[in-house]
């Protein structure tokens, strides 16, 4: 009898043939059916047997065909019959259960394409399996709930919803869409989430209602980095109004204008500085809108929510009336989100961790075109080792014996171990940012 390659010890093997490409082995479950399945009577005799063909594990770089010969028995105390139930298969498809768990890990960093020529079946197979593997880690997998909680949004053929968890530089979840109602539900549905303490976010409507709706106790931050862009964007309207009624020979004095205004001031190299004075004697207006911008970054190194006040105030009159059109988009987010956009001078939280993170999903979703949107959400929320994981024990307290017998202690040193042992568990706080990165630039994701 041939040696038992498949590694199943529920399995007789039976015979192995093998070509260039698979592996075909007959086999027969050991363990036979001693009871009925309907009526539990142990009266049963044989009544034929069918070949079923199982898909298994590659082996050898090769796939890998399980032709089991099962039994049909029937039951002398009812009449009816059934076949042997097959040990380690898949209660929903034929393949064994590692199969099935191998193939939902490896499609996380794989395509189904791939997956599907090494193990022999179709792309549908694999979506399924892979569908039933995510569905599982989601009732499984439980994140820990962010107390500083950042909401943004990515591009993915339409606006997504992306929350992270910002003190642990997490992403635990990625939403259909940025709508308020599935904001509002995914908020809803989450445990702890009047542990919430504070919420940075971008100028986006619906995201501020929906956390004021279901969490008002979070104190809503706008990000540092979405206001001042805004200085950057005035700017660059204010330099192509300019460029647009140059001539063709001005236009070249101005070249690489954009790279060195968008520069900090201190960041300006000396030949920089050289062409910036140039520029701003013969272009006044560009000098005033490169000065509205650095002003502008300038009011974020204000030590109070009132010094920066202060600072927009007189930012605001320094305006000139020609330059107003251009930076209006920035006085206008400013007086509808003034109390939020203050409120990072008493909390400076920044969503700069979910902008990283919104790079590396535009960069998984260049190298797997073609993935749904649920298959993404996957590989960014469920990729094997990514995960941020704390184990958490209670603070150690001295036990009192002043009032108690030894008995008693015991029973309270007793207790005390119990009680102990019961809230020791593992945080789960997300999908790590930094780790994501390390894993797509070395080609494990």
């Amino acid at each position: 009898m041939p040696a038992n390659i498949l590694n199943l010890s529920a399995y007789r093997v039976l015979h192995v043939e093998s070509n260039e490409h698979d592996y075909h082995i007959t086999a027969e479950a050991i363990e036979t059916p001693r009871r009925c399945l309907h009526c539990f009577s142990n009266n049963l005799v044989g009544f034929g047997r069918r070949e079923q063909m199982v898909r298994d594990l590659p082996m050898h770089g090769k796939r890998v065909g399980l032709y089991v010969n099962t039994r049909r028995f029937r039951c002398r105390g009812c009449g009816k019959t059934f076949y042997e139930p097959l040990p380690e298969i898949d209660e929903k498809r034929l393949m064994t259960r590692r199969l099935v768990d191998w193939m939902g890990k490896q499609a996380i960093k794989r395509t189904f394409a791939s997956l599907a020529e090494e193990v022999g079946c179709t792309e549908f197979t694999v979506r399924a399996v892979f569908r039933d593997y995510i569905n599982e880690l989601e009732r499984a997998v439980r994140f820990e709930t962010p107390k500083w909680m950042g909401i943004d949004e990515i591009h993915l053929i339409k606006p997504r919803g992306v929350i992270t968890n910002i003190s642990n530089n997490t992403v635990v979840e990625v939403l259909r869409d940025r709508n308020k109602k599935t904001v509002i539900d995914y908020l809803y549905r989450l445990d702890g989430r009047d542990d919430v303490q504070y919420v940075a976010m971008d100028m986006w409507k619906p995201y501020r209602e929906a956390v004021q709706e279901i969490i008002p106790q979070a104190r809503i931050v706008i990000d540092k980095f979405h206001v001042v862009r805004m200085a950057n964007d005035g700017l660059e309207k204010a330099r192509k109004s300019l460029r647009s009624e140059l001539t063709p020979s001005q236009r070249r004095g101005l070249m690489h204008d954009r790279f060195v205004l968008l520069k900090r001031k201190h960041e300006l190299t000396d030949q920089e500085h050289f062409n910036m004075d140039g520029w701003t004697k013969n272009y006044p207006l560009l000098g005033e809108a490169y000065r509205l911008k650095e002003e502008f970054y300038d009011i974020y190194a204000a030590q109070s929510h009132l010094q920066a006040l202060g600072r927009y105030a007189e930012w605001r009159k320094s305006i000139p009336a020609e330059l107003y059109g251009h930076f209006e988009p920035i006085v206008t987010a400013w007086e509808n989100w003034q109390p939020h956009i203050l409120e990072y001078f008493n909390h400076p939280i920044t969503n700069a961790y979910t902008e990283s993170l919104n790079n590396l999903i535009r960069v998984m979703n260049r190298l797997g075109r073609g993935y749904s949107f649920e298959a993404l959400r996957a590989k960014i929320l469920f990729a094997e080792g990514s995960h941020k994981v704390v184990k958490s024990r209670p603070k150690f307290e001295r036990r009192d014996t002043r009032s108690i017998g030894f008995a008693l202690m015991t029973d309270s040193i007793t207790g005390f171990q119990r009680s102990t042992q019961s809230e020791d568990r593992e945080k789960n706080y997300g999908a790590d940012i930094s780790t994501l990165i390390r894993m797509i630039e070395s080609g494990e994701l």
